[in-house]
């Protein structure tokens, strides 16, 4: 009866039994999702590496992307597969609200088809064929962390395979050299605005920014059926600024939220 019982649990319970790969640790900065376990573990080496800013797909051979960010430095990196429970998305939220929480700037976030071909983004950006799945079931992001930590870059991308099963591979690198000036995609300020609900800019506290002007217009005008407030010192005038970049004025309003910088807040 005992050794019945102990075949009924490993046949019904098989996550009892998982564990983490040899080795392997937690990166400090994500939190692990309750009953995730690691099946990859890539530790810390030094080398040159290049993070796509746009979908993927491959010509002549090619890797081809309308941006990339390219450094030399260290990386380390996990891949957690991901109990029943929980969805690729879910683990992918968690991830990405935890590194927002630290300051962390969104460089580029692109979901499903958006993306590309999931089998680029698993063997030629990741080198991990566990990432192979359905390009509707994938989502990549790319964040800069805040200062002091401005050098350091975090890849999130999730997967669900065609046999269900989830993933989340979480990728730290550590330029060698300072990064300089990295600026966010304005369909990634667009996403990060119907997502979260708002964009805070804590560096614009002056007059309008030619280049984030730009990209903010741009990214505003991508879906033009969005109301948002804006707020600041100078809300005003770039609001106005941003009227003259084609954005219209009944989309616009000034708002009263606290802080430095300028905030945007998506009004529903």
């Amino acid at each position: 009866m005992r050794s019945l019982t102990l075949l009924a649990l490993c046949s019904f319970s098989p996550w009892l039994l998982a564990a983490d790969i040899p080795g392997s640790q937690d990166l400090p900065i994500v939190p692990r999702m309750t009953d995730a376990q690691i099946v990859d573990y890539r530790p810390t080496v030094e080398l040159e590496r290049i993070y796509p800013l746009g979908s993927i797909r491959k010509i002549s051979g090619q890797l081809r992307f309308d941006g990339q960010v390219t450094a030399r430095g260290q990386t380390t990196s996990v891949t957690y597969e991901l109990p029943p429970e929980h969805s690729s998305t879910d683990a992918f939220t968690a991830a990405r609200e935890a590194l927002q929480k630290q300051g962390a700037e969104l460089l580029f976030w692109c979901q499903a088809r958006d993306c590309g071909e999931s089998s680029l983004w698993a063997n030629e950006v990741f080198g991990n064929a566990k990432l192979y799945g359905a390009d509707n079931q994938q989502a990549y992001l790319l964040l800069r962390l805040a200062a002091p930590q401005d050098n350091t870059l975090v890849a999130l991308y999730s997967i669900t395979r065609g046999n269900r099963r989830a993933y989340l591979h979480v990728e730290q690198f550590d330029a060698s050299a300072p990064l300089g000036d990295l600026l966010p995609t304005s369909a990634t300020l667009l996403r990060q605005l119907k997502s979260t609900g708002k964009l805070d800019f804590p560096k614009l506290d002056g007059d309008p920014d030619d280049t984030w002007l730009r990209l903010i217009s741009r990214g505003l005008n991508l879906d033009t059926t969005l109301r948002v407030s804006i707020s600041g010192a100078s809300a005003e005038a770039w609001r106005q600024a941003l009227i003259g970049q084609g954005v219209r004025t009944a989309r616009m309003e000034t708002g009263s939220v606290e802080g430095s910088g300028l905030h945007f807040e998506l009004l529903r």
